[in-house]
């Protein structure tokens, strides 16, 4: 798992890709938790290639696409792996998760959503971010059942809900004001049951490869959907 393949996108100002029915793999984090300029290098050198690729998609040469999509690939993986090992060494930046009652607000508000916004895979809250595995659900409107088309929740719908209430409860209970996630999440698209359970596997596993725990389950703030079991 220590390989796997994650591809964060910047997505406060861009459109999300959301095919229909798909399940996804989210992680968003504290604010501050991660080195604004940290962030911004990997915003900086993400939205050249963006750019790059699409001056390139324009041209219509395949082959020069094919390698800039190597080169994306290739950039996010390498800054995830830099994203992860910030978050995971939790050495500096905040970490309100760490207290019971901050996580527990989390824990009970991904669970709220549960079979309204999201049927609910697995989740890990961290120290100072949280990996969640979901499948947004159809929005349950009359307009909606009576058309011939469904929608779904939207990925930016489902996260300004839970991200905003959460942030309002655990900022009551700490008594401060100000952000309290960062503003940008991560995602990616899950292709396919083998990929499903190496990311459950990964977002599971990871409070063991940082030794909080011997085993995901003795970590209080884990969940895996009953029935389901994780490589």
């Amino acid at each position: 798992m220590n390989n796997y393949e994650y591809k964060p996108f910047y997505r406060r100002n861009l459109p999300h890709s959301q095919p229909p029915g798909a399940t996804f793999f989210i992680t968003f984090n504290l604010a501050g938790s991660i080195p604004k300029h940290v962030f911004d290098q990997w915003k900086k050198e993400s939205i050249q290639l963006q750019n790059d690729k699409s001056c390139i998609s324009k041209r219509q040469d395949k082959e020069l696409l094919a390698d800039i999509e190597r080169k994306i690939s290739n950039l996010n993986r390498e800054w995830f792996r830099k994203f992860e090992k910030t978050l995971d060494d939790a050495k500096r930046g905040p970490l309100w998760l760490k207290e019971d009652r901050i996580a527990k607000q989390v824990a009970e508000s991904l669970r709220y959503r549960d079979g309204k916004m999201y049927s609910l895979d697995a989740y890990c809250i961290m120290a100072n971010h949280v990996h969640i595995v979901f499948t947004p659900l159809p929005i349950q409107h009359t307009e909606v059942a009576q058309s011939n088309s469904m929608r779904y929740n939207t990925l930016s719908s489902i996260l300004q809900s839970l991200k905003g209430y959460t942030a309002r409860k655990a900022n009551q209970i700490l008594g401060r004001n100000g952000a309290f996630w960062h503003r940008e999440s991560y995602d990616h698209c899950v292709r396919n049951m083998e990929e499903w359970h190496r990311i459950v596997s990964y977002v599971l596993n990871n409070l063991v490869k940082v030794g909080l725990v011997d085993n995901w389950e003795q970590w209080q703030w884990s969940y895996l959907r009953k029935g389901e079991s994780a490589i």
